[in-house]
């Protein structure tokens, strides 16, 4: 796990001095991703030059540094990630007579571009990755993103020059970039609490698209083409199912995913499992400890408050795996200290709050090891996620429930503080109580009130409803959400909400969560179960072997369950989060009331400063929880502060 940046200035009339001196500090911005080593390249007469920061992962020699020149003295690369099926790939090139001075995964990608061209060898990769290639004879630059985007690389052309890195700041280091906020970016990270689509929160600025290559030369455009496709292959699968039995089903899915687990092993650094007890991060821990001939180390994080609290639950696990267990208890304060960081961190706005366990728990993983496996993806592929089967039922009964008794209960709610019904669950027997019912139902109010599915769907996840009150929801870009085709060539409702989350909250929520926290304290994680032939499986199989009733992740269960006992295991899904409704009533309040001036709120003008103020004031009061509304508001006001 590494990071990389560089430019490629089109004038081509920067001496070698000044190509170098703007590489260094691009690298020193991303230091953390690397602190092992780090390196430029340059070429003078083509004004480029190559940057990487390296977190030695695969041979630790000094042989292995980057930028890395091929064989035949060619290309140079620098590169970002891992490739798990680094040493079946150097075989093959081993027999067409390509001889290797190393033992890293870094040349075989190198080598394997200049055997088999740049798309082909991309497509011939297990792994997650991101690189540039600069070919010296075309004078062509390559920019490569892996088959579901693990790794980060965002790209930007401005005034002559093409500017790439792993992170913005490190594209702000460069002299010739401008800032300039993008604010339908920005209308989209204060809708979903993260930055959607292509374009990133500066303007012309984008993400290189997952599985995708941007090839570019001195005298072409940007040409942009995949080398995989997601969306290709989720709809395909859909067309051309067959029928499996659900034995051969489980069979098969744990094979694949027992080889993706033993792969993503390899290392030449210590290694260990985030673990939070829940069905995806346990069944990544079983199979690491299976492939183990020692306990494997694994992490869990928790907390005082018993709703936000799996602890005890990967505790479980891990006894009953027989792991070397370490747990970390967040508090408040740890809170406190950690939000000024946050958009350092992160460099765009981001307001998903599971950014603060999720540093933590990086944080005390990278005390013990430098290499951590995590369960992501699972709920996603496999129809995990409470609100598909929220959302799917809201739909059904939107289209039979009597108009009038709909209206009825969305003047009710209106009036129905959120917090009431959240308090009257705790009270509940144990099992039978629902997680933030409030809010629940205001989003219910609102779905009964819509009938399409894909609005439906953008409301749920909106944490501004229809984005009212907002001058951000007439400047958004409609990307996605609003492609209507998807009704049709993805038919069943919580498969579709499944599409959509893997292409956005997936890639752009929990993978840049992920990313950014463990990169801060030089920690690679690695995702199992986004081994993208982990992801045609699951897309393969009937809809009924991923959901039943209202029950998800059938088959990954049953996986589980031939070595978890499934009493273990088995329990309602909780987010990964922080209790921040109450923290900001309390500890976070000072904080929250500097953010959320007045003169700030008109500074920007993306959101209704009356309507935030309004529900601030709700907040505190205990009358309404709007946690979930007020936070990507902070989140943004604080990063807006920071780098504008």
């Amino acid at each position: 796990m590494c990071g990389i940046a560089g430019f490629w200035d089109f004038r081509a009339d920067i001496p070698e001095g000044k190509l170098r001196d703007f590489c260094g500090q691009m690298s020193d911005a991303i230091i953390h991703r690397g602190p092992d080593a780090g390196g430029c390249w340059v070429d003078e007469q083509a004004g480029l030059g190559l940057a990487h920061r390296r977190l030695s992962i695969i041979d630790l020699s000094s042989g292995a540094q980057q930028p890395m020149i091929s064989n035949d003295n060619n290309l140079v690369i620098v590169f970002n990630g891992e490739i798990y099926n680094y040493l079946e790939l150097k075989s093959e090139l081993q027999s067409l007579g390509v001889v290797f001075r190393t033992t890293s995964d870094t040349e075989v990608l190198l080598e394997a571009c200049a055997a088999w061209g740049v798309e082909e060898a991309s497509r011939k990769c297990n792994g997650m990755f991101a690189f540039a290639l600069w070919d010296k004879s075309l004078r062509r630059l390559w920019l490569v993103r892996d088959h579901m985007g693990i790794k980060p690389l965002y790209w930007s052309v401005q005034n002559g020059v093409l500017f790439f890195a792993s992170e913005l700041k490190a594209v702000r280091r460069h002299p010739g970039f401008d800032a300039r906020l993008d604010e339908a970016a920005a209308a989209s990270m204060l809708r979903f609490g993260y930055v959607s689509g292509e374009h990133a929160i500066y303007q012309d600025v984008k993400r290189l698209t997952p599985g995708s290559m941007l090839c570019i030369s001195a005298f072409s455009d940007p040409e942009i083409r995949p080398f995989w496709s997601f969306d290709d292959m989720a709809k395909k699968a859909v067309k051309s199912r067959t029928s499996v039995s659900d034995i051969d089903a489980v069979n098969g899915l744990e094979e694949l995913l027992r080889d993706s687990v033993r792969r993503q092993m390899i290392s030449d650094v210590p290694l260990g499992v985030l673990l939070s007890g829940g069905v995806d991060s346990s069944i990544v821990a079983a199979l690491a400890q299976e492939a183990s001939s020692k306990p494997v180390k694994s992490f869990a994080i928790g907390f005082d408050e018993a709703e936000y609290n799996e602890a005890h639950h990967a505790a479980e696990v891990a006894n009953h795996l027989g792991t070397d267990h370490t747990e970390l208890y967040v508090n408040p304060e740890q809170a406190i200290h950690l939000l000024p960081q946050m958009p350092e961190l992160y460099d765009e706005p981001f307001g998903d709050n599971s950014q603060i366990p999720t540093y933590l728990v990086s944080a005390l993983t990278r005390e013990h090891v430098t290499v951590a496996l995590s369960g992501d993806g699972g709920d996603e592929l496999f129809g995990g996620y409470g609100r598909y089967f929220y959302g799917h039922d809201l739909l059904s009964k939107a289209t039979k429930i009597p108009p009038f008794l709909c209206d009825a209960f969305v003047r009710i709610n209106r009036f129905l503080p959120s917090t009431a019904l959240d308090k009257l669950t705790c009270r509940l027997p144990s099992g039978t109580k629902i997680n933030h019912l409030g809010s629940k139902l205001n989003k219910a109010a609102l779905f009964l009130e819509q009938k399409d599915p894909l609005k439906l769907y953008r409301m749920l996840m909106s944490h501004w409803g229809d984005m009212e009150g907002c001058r951000a929801g007439d400047i958004e870009r409609h990307g996605i959400w609003w492609n209507r085709q998807l009704i049709k060539a993805i038919p069943d409702p919580i498969e579709r909400m499944q599409y959509i989350d893997t292409l956005c909250y997936m890639q752009e929520d929990i993978l840049t969560k992920v990313d950014r926290a463990s990169m801060a304290v030089s920690l690679e994680s690695r995702v199992p179960l986004l081994d993208h032939r982990v992801v045609s499986y699951a897309w393969s199989l009937a809809p009924h072997q991923k959901v039943r009733g209202d029950i998800g992740k059938w088959a990954l269960k049953e996986v589980l369950y031939r070595f978890v006992p499934q009493e273990i295991v088995d329990r309602p899904k909780m987010g990964f989060g922080v209790p921040v409704g109450t923290w900001l009533r309390g500890p976070l309040r000072e904080w929250a009331e500097d953010l959320l001036s007045e003169d700030g709120l008109n500074e920007t003008g993306l959101l209704d400063t009356e309507l935030v103020l309004r529900r601030w004031r709700e907040h505190l009061a205990g009358d309404l929880n709007w946690q979930y509304s007020l936070w990507p508001v902070l989140m943004f006001e604080a990063w807006r502060r920071h780098w504008l």
